[in-house]
């Protein structure tokens, strides 16, 4: 079976990378991805370690979760989220080593 790879994906399947390497890019999500890189947490609990208002923050998770980053669950009047897949952390750690990396060889310059 051929590795799939950016030059035989289909067109639809690019749009999607793309649209998932978007939803990622925000710096305020990956600071919700590395909260919740321990475990689950309450919304109330990340509020606090984001820097934003409560309704950015509801934002930012709730598209988190409609594009299945995060997973969500109801507890009374609170509202958890964690890691839908632990591969979105591989994808986090992957672009920080790239730019610490990069960092690294550009100081040595």
């Amino acid at each position: 079976m051929a590795s799939l790879t950016l030059q035989n994906m289909d067109g639809e399947i690019q749009e999607k990378v793309a649209q998932a390497l978007k939803i990622l890019g925000d710096s305020n999500r990956i600071k919700i991805i590395e909260i919740l890189r321990e475990g689950e947490l309450c919304q109330c609990e990340v509020i606090p370690h984001i820097g934003q208002s409560q309704p950015t923050v509801s934002r930012h998770l709730n598209l988190l979760e409609r594009h299945g980053v995060l997973v969500r669950r109801k507890e009374g009047t609170k509202t958890f989220y964690k890691i839908a897949d632990e591969k979105v952390l591989e994808i986090v750690d992957l672009v920080r080593s790239l730019i610490i990396g990069r960092t690294r060889a550009q100081e040595k310059k």
